[in-house]
């Protein structure tokens, strides 16, 4: 759910920077859950596909607690989020269901690349933020970690055998670093 900008609490109000990494990070959460809806919408479909089904569940169900603890500091540091989230929604269910119709190892293909962007996202974040904001940091750096996780997974359960794996990957993490460079300031 979109909303307005919030007064910040006493002492909460975060520096500009700090500011966008939230405000992308809330966004790029959004936009993974709206990739494993739009897969699942397929993939539950298939009976054969269970072990996947499965295995995107609990990866959507660590993204669900990521974008819960963006959306605690969004509400608590008063940072406004994205006005892009409409846009997120529905290109982050067409680019999951659009790979998991391609089968499922293609929508664990997307989960690589997703992840890969991700994981860069966060080790630079990690790396820019300032000493006063550790408790930021110890997030982002536990949530590099189950990203890193999720990519792992995916290419267990085949996502390298995509067919067109380079192409498809490529094409998915130049439109996840365009989204995060319109979340940061849109």
């Amino acid at each position: 759910m979109t909303r307005g900008p919030r007064p910040p609490l006493p002492g909460q109000q975060a520096e500009p920077g700090i500011d966008a990494m939230i405000r992308v990070d809330h966004a790029g959460e959004f936009g993974a859950l709206q990739i494993y809806k739009g897969q699942l919408a397929v993939l539950e479909r298939n009976p054969t596909e269970r072990e996947s089904v499965q295995t995107i569940r609990r990866m959507a169900e660590q993204e669900q607690q990521h974008f819960a603890e963006f959306d605690r500091m969004v509400r608590e540091r008063g940072v406004r989020p994205t006005a892009l989230e409409p846009l997120w929604r529905v290109a982050g269910f067409a680019l999951g269901a659009a790979t998991a119709l391609m089968g499922a190892k293609a929508a664990m293909a997307c989960t690589v690349a997703v992840e890969e962007v991700i994981d860069a996202h966060y080790k630079s974040q990690v790396a820019n933020v300032p000493e006063q904001e550790s408790g930021l940091k110890q997030v982002l750096a536990e949530f590099r970690e189950d990203e890193l996780e999720h990519r792992d997974m995916a290419l267990e359960h085949g996502a390298s055998e995509t067919p067109g794996y380079g192409l498809l990957t490529s094409a998915i993490r130049a439109c996840c670093r365009t989204a995060i460079a319109l979340s940061e300031k849109i």
